[in-house]
């Protein structure tokens, strides 16, 4: 096994005091790990050791093992602690890993990476050294009293002002351009030379433009609706005065580190049916809404070992039909409604197969699964030999490089699958066209979009134009992407960027709103937020962009459906808390922006 470490970000994360508190010691390990040349994605496990030289020297602090960290496409994140050991004086880490549940040695990842500006801000921040740090200054300086001097211990010498005002005496006053007058030394009048015509009462330039240098007229919001935003053109954005945020906000659950992998669906009764993994316990989990904006829901373990890559649909039967990954891939029939109890089933066994699937309902009634094989880097695809999906026919769909990561698959209108998924051989998004019902061959395999790295996070949906649409993160530039197919078979699509303001595009989720336009879920790197962004036509040229919930980092791992209300349902990953979060839309936008003027 050959495995290599990207560098790791290291943030202090240390709770809010006044100026004069120290800074805490621990922080967060953020890195990227490759395994056989791919990015690595698992669970692995980590040993770190603080030592004082780049080479040799001396640990300092304990040795940290974390177990079982969870690796998505090379990523993970491990919180840290070694004490008080940053003085200032150099430190570096030495990062060690293995295969996760194993019992063998940890392969030593070079060189040392050094620990470096923020750790070591602690020593300062800590400091009792009266003669460094003062004392914070207590105002007792009384009114017309000025601050004169500061002692070391913090006390201050205050002092009268006994100046009324400065006692000094303009000298000479000389007019400038635009002015007309003389230099005045004691008094005397100062004139203003008019560059306009006419009547004009006020100084102006003869060589102005109205066009570039003012603001258009401004339209203003209808009765009930206040200004959220001017725009260049003078149209503005409104919002109902006193209007709430966009989506209702819930944490489903808490219970460990809980929300990675999440995917919901709407239930036979309404109700938002939710998947995820268990980080804590490498468990599956399913959650059943009791409402329509899932403020609470009843949730238990369904799998264990299991539950990674997990998606869920609704069969023909009414019950939820669960893919996910456990080193194979494995599916779950739920027995009920809610999902309380499940008949699990293991369709593929042959290497690490089953990462990156999603399951949909063919219109022969019968599960259709695509997924990753990992150990020969294949698309492939299952199709279920009864409602319950206890066996299924396997078939290999594309084994053109290393191709299949991010698979979403849904049914055209044609009554065939449709495939979007990753090349990350050429950087490509792809799109492979079912030639029959089970998909045991292929019309086409399209690259829509590419190469340049485009291949990550693809999500869709057929269209209320019938046609296919894909949204995907673009990890070249760092925004969030879709792209529209051109035909029923999409061997071509007008891929278009939606959102390009920073770091945004991971886990997107895509769905067709009750107004028929698509809506997308996703991930803002950048500030660590839960975005959404709701399509202004079928082809999604463009987009409104809202963001959604802002608490901490917060966003990854997003999933959407469209409720029994018309309004979007979205499951995501609390990053700061672990937990399994949810938000129910108030509008088709997910916005608290309700209107335009112009």
């Amino acid at each position: 096994m050959r495995i290599g470490a990207g560098v790791g970000l290291l943030l202090l994360l240390a709770p809010a005091a006044s100026l004069a508190a120290p800074q805490g010691t621990a922080f967060t390990y953020q890195g990227r790990l490759t395994d056989g040349g791919g990015r690595a994605t698992g669970t692995y496990d980590f040993r770190f050791i603080l030592y004082t030289a780049s080479a040799g020297g001396s640990q300092v602090g304990p040795a940290i093992v974390e177990e079982d960290v969870a690796v998505t496409e090379g990523r993970f994140a491990v919180p840290l602690d070694f004490g008080a050991v940053f003085d200032g004086s150099p430190r570096f880490l030495e990062v060690a890993v293995r295969p996760g549940a194993g019992t063998g040695a940890f392969a030593v990842l070079s060189p040392r990476q050094e620990v470096a500006v923020v750790p070591s801000a602690l020593f300062s921040a800590t400091t009792g050294d009266a003669d460094l740090q003062r004392r914070s200054v207590p105002p007792t300086c009384l009114p017309g009293q000025y601050l004169r001097a500061l002692a070391p211990d913090g006390t201050p010498t205050c002092a009268a002002d006994a100046d009324a005002n400065s006692g000094g005496t303009v000298t000479s006053v000389t007019a400038g351009a635009g002015l007309s007058g003389g230099t005045i030394t004691l008094s005397g009048p100062i004139g203003v030379s008019f560059a306009g015509t006419g009547s004009a009462s006020t100084v102006a330039r003869s060589d102005h433009g109205h066009g570039t240098a003012y603001q258009a007229r401004i339209n203003a919001c209808a009765p009930g609706a206040s200004i959220r935003q001017v725009n260049g053109d003078g149209t503005v954005e409104c919002t109902a005065s006193g209007v709430a945020p966009g989506a209702t906000l819930t944490t489903l659950d808490s219970a460990g580190n809980v929300g990675v992998y999440s995917s919901v669906t709407i239930g036979n009764d309404g109700l938002g049916l939710i998947t995820y993994y268990d980080s804590t316990n490498g468990s599956l989990k399913v959650a059943h809404c009791a409402n329509l904006a899932c403020t609470a829901a009843t949730s238990g373990v369904r799998d264990t070992p299991g539950g990674l890559f997990t998606w869920v649909t609704i069969g023909t039967d009414g019950f939820g039909l669960i893919s996910y990954w456990a080193s194979s891939l494995k599916v779950a029939h739920c027995t009920n409604t809610a999902c309380t109890a499940v008949d699990r089933a293991t369709l593929d066994s042959a290497g690490a197969v089953g990462a990156h699937a999603s399951v949909t309902i063919g219109t022969d009634g019968l599960g259709l699964v695509s997924y990753h094989d990992l150990t020969n880097q294949d698309l492939k695809v299952a199709h279920c030999d009864d409602t319950t999906c206890t066996t299924a026919q396997l078939v290999t769909l594309d084994s053109a490089g290393t191709v299949g990561n991010d698979t979403t698959i849904a049914i055209g209108t044609d009554g065939l699958g449709l495939i979007a998924y990753g090349d990350l051989t050429n950087g490509d998004l792809k799109v492979a066209h079912c030639a029959t019902t089970d998909c045991s061959s292929l019309t086409s395999t399209t690259a829509v979009d590419g190469p340049s790295d485009v291949s990550y996070y693809a999500s869709m949906a057929i269209g209320a134009d019938g046609l296919g649409l894909i949204s995907y993160w673009d990890a070249t530039n760092d925004d969030l992407k879709v792209a529209h197919c051109t035909n029923t078979a999409c061997t071509g699509a007008t891929a278009n960027t939606l959102d390009g303001t920073g770091n945004v595009g991971r886990y997107t989720s895509l769905r067709i709103g009750a107004d028929g336009l698509g809506l997308i879920s996703y991930y803002d790197e950048t500030n660590g937020d839960l975005k959404v962004a709701h399509c202004r036509d079928l082809a999604c040229t463009s987009a409104t962009l809202s963001r959604v919930d802002s608490a901490g980092n917060i966003g990854q791992y997003t999933a959407l459906a469209i409720g029994a209300d018309g309004l979007g349902l979205i499951s995501y990953y609390d990053v700061t808390n672990g937990d399994l979060k949810v938000a129910h839309c108030r509008n088709l936008l997910c916005s608290a922006f309700v209107a335009r003027s112009r």
